[in-house]
């Protein structure tokens, strides 16, 4: 596979639709040539106290970011036509379907490949287990910055490079 995008959205709380930061990564012909970060104001726009606690953003953080569906708008162009690739793709499918809901946006039907499932294809029991961090690095990939949606995001372009 050698076009896609990767992306990774970070949650502010157990609802899937509250999206609080996504990134993207492009890779196109083998190689990233593109990546985008943004806050996101959640909706519903709280907090949980385990959420902050895995990836660091409170209210603070996106108390003047946009909306979901402005972000989106910068997003949907770089990534048409491309499938999306995500490391547990059924929470970030899950989360971009359900905020899609939300804000009444017609969904395009994207499909989602992950590696999750290819990992375990492709390592088994060979790792320890199959979280993002662990494939990355079994991938070459030092993932220093987990849970930043960006970072989880090129290391998701990086696995799926190496084993898809």
């Amino acid at each position: 596979m050698t076009d896609f995008a990767a992306i990774d959205f970070e949650t502010a709380n157990e609802c899937p639709s509250s999206v609080c930061s996504v990134g993207v990564v492009i890779v196109r012909n083998g190689e990233i040539t593109d990546s985008f970060y943004s806050l996101i104001r959640p909706e519903p726009e709280y907090y949980s106290w385990f959420c902050q606690r895995v990836h660091g953003l409170g209210p603070e953080d996106t108390y003047n970011a946009p909306v979901f569906p402005a972000v989106w708008s910068r997003i949907a162009p770089i990534i048409e036509g491309l499938p999306l690739v995500a490391h547990n793709a059924r929470f970030d499918e899950g989360c971009l379907k359900a905020v899609f809901r939300v804000y009444q946006m017609d969904y395009p039907d994207y499909l989602f490949l992950d590696t999750l499932s290819a990992s375990r294809r492709r390592f088994g029991r060979c790792l320890p287990n199959h979280q993002l961090h662990t494939v990355a690095a079994a991938c070459g990939f030092d993932l220093t910055r987990h849970h930043h949606a960006l970072a989880d995001a090129e290391a998701c372009a990086r696995i799926a490079m190496e084993i898809m």
